[in-house]
């Protein structure tokens, strides 16, 4: 059914018609309203058989998550930015144990300094932590891709994490096509965990495991993320013999069978930077995307293929691995082994910094002459960073620095003393 709603309410919906069992809610920009509109689904009894937990912290969620999966049920919840910080530990501990659950991320900055805009920080500090990582770049995506998410966890045995871009996609308003529940319950049929813990049964789940074992544990973890290549694709397949869309999978490529220039990214930035490159192409230039759609399990072969005859590549990511640089383009530069076009780096869009179009024609532009630095930060004023630095280098008591570039911006005034 065509709606035109929130993308928070349309990913509770799509969530309520996977029929979790237990779904455990805390409170987090950007996210907030999804696990609200659940709650309101449950009260207002088009959601059964649910129970909904309040808990008093992201680590009790996620926590509760743990329980109530490790006793078969099927489990949801949903954080962002701090509040999957605060999960740290229970994040390693979902994926260690093999628990199904599917978690919305609803990607936010991490400070300090706080900052409560988008760009996808969070999910990449829990990159490695051994959950599947799903990326949405529209709100029609995210529906879809979390009814597949149950799949691909249970099928798996792995928990899932939704990665859908704070505030543009959370709170922006759109047509969505929302499934019916026959459609889902055809497509998600009832879960069947691998283990349950059952005081008729009594059995240890995540017990201490020593150096004779614990090399084997975590291979077997690395071993399903590597099945989960082949699992992600089919699910995805099946989903569009039933609802008739191609939603999911490893990545999607725009314009790229003759690129000279091809984009990497992830999340919602596809959709401008797809305009771009349509008004790029309009001018004879050969341009086009890889948008990764999962970025745990990483898709190398399938990057590889797509990169391996075009004369550079540009991986614009919303993330920044400090002392580094690109968090996404290292992982490229693992998939285009072997190759000996470029691969640069462009940070954009950290802390909700806006992405502009014309941004995007200068950056690739330049990207075409092969005129960018290995980094590129978007939009960066220099001038700023400069004054910050020689402040620095003349003062041993400098202050502090968010303060300082917000002065120098002309956001705070200069405090006036006498």
């Amino acid at each position: 059914m065509l709606k035109q709603i929130e993308g928070s309410h349309g990913v509770a919906e799509a969530v309520g018609l996977c029929r979790p069992e237990v779904i455990c809610a805390y409170p987090i920009t950007p996210q907030t309203h999804i696990v609200e509109d659940l709650g309101a689904l449950i009260k207002g009894g088009q959601l059964t058989d649910c129970e909904f937990i309040n808990v008093e912290s992201e680590f009790a969620a996620l926590s509760v998550g743990i329980g109530s999966s490790a006793a078969g049920a099927r489990t949801y919840t949903a954080t962002a930015s701090q509040g999957l910080l605060y999960m740290a530990e229970a994040v390693y501990n979902a994926s260690g144990l093999g628990l199904p659950i599917v978690m919305t991320v609803g990607n936010r900055a991490i400070g300090s300094p706080i900052n409560i805009w988008n760009d996808q920080s969070d999910s990449m500090s829990m990159r490695d932590a051994g959950w599947i990582q799903l990326f949405a770049e529209t709100n029609q995506q995210a529906i879809d891709v979390h009814i597949q998410a149950f799949k691909i966890a249970e099928t798996l045995s792995m928990p899932v994490m939704v990665c859908m871009d704070g505030f543009i996609l959370t709170h922006a308003y759109e047509r969505m096509d929302v499934p019916d529940q026959e459609q889902v319950d055809r497509f998600l049929p009832p879960f069947e965990p691998r283990q349950v813990l059952d005081p008729a049964d009594p059995k240890s789940i995540g017990a201490m495991v020593g150096p004779e074992a614990f090399t084997e544990v975590r291979y077997i973890a690395h071993h399903k993320q590597m099945q989960a290549l082949k699992v992600i694709p089919q699910i995805a397949e099946q989903f569009r013999g039933i609802f008739g869309r191609d939603s999911g999978g490893l990545i999607f490529t725009y314009r790229a069978d003759d690129a000279d220039t091809l984009i990497v990214t992830l999340g919602s930035v596809i959709g401008t930077i797809s305009e771009v490159i349509d008004e790029m192409r309009d001018q004879g230039q050969k341009i086009g995307a890889v948008t990764i759609r999962s970025f745990r399990p990483f898709p190398l072969d399938e990057i590889h293929e797509v990169l391996k005859n075009t004369r550079r590549v540009v991986v614009f990511e919303k993330c920044l691995a400090v002392g580094l640089g690109g968090i996404v383009a290292s992982n490229v530069r693992m998939a285009h082994r072997g190759q000996t076009s470029p691969v640069y780096t462009v940070i954009g869009g950290l802390g909700g910094r806006p992405i502009t179009r014309a941004s995007l024609h200068e950056l690739f532009e330049k990207a075409m002459t092969d005129d960018l630095e290995e980094t590129t930060f978007l939009d960066l004023k220099q001038d700023v960073v400069d004054q910050e630095m020689e402040r620095e280098s003349k003062f041993s008591r400098s202050g502090a620095i968010a303060e300082n570039i917000l002065r120098d911006v002309g956001v705070v005034d200069v405090a006036k003393t006498t």
